[in-house]
């Protein structure tokens, strides 16, 4: 699912008043607990940020030593 930045202030605003229930989207979603929200605030966050900076790989040169 793609989330919006409409769907995380949703989220952030149920965080903030105590509410397990929160519309994103076009769903109602009833969490379990806040750290299950936090979790899935984070991940929307992630998603709406799009990719990190790319990861750099490092690769061994062995060199021929006399």
């Amino acid at each position: 699912m793609s989330y919006t930045q409409t769907d995380i202030t949703a989220l952030k605003s149920a965080i903030a008043k105590g509410a397990s229930q929160v519309r994103i989207g076009d769903e109602q979603v009833t969490f379990r607990s806040l750290a299950e929200m936090r979790s899935i605030l984070a991940e929307m966050e992630a998603e709406l940020a799009g990719p990190t900076a790319p990861s750099l790989q490092h690769y061994p040169q062995f060199v021929d030593r006399p």
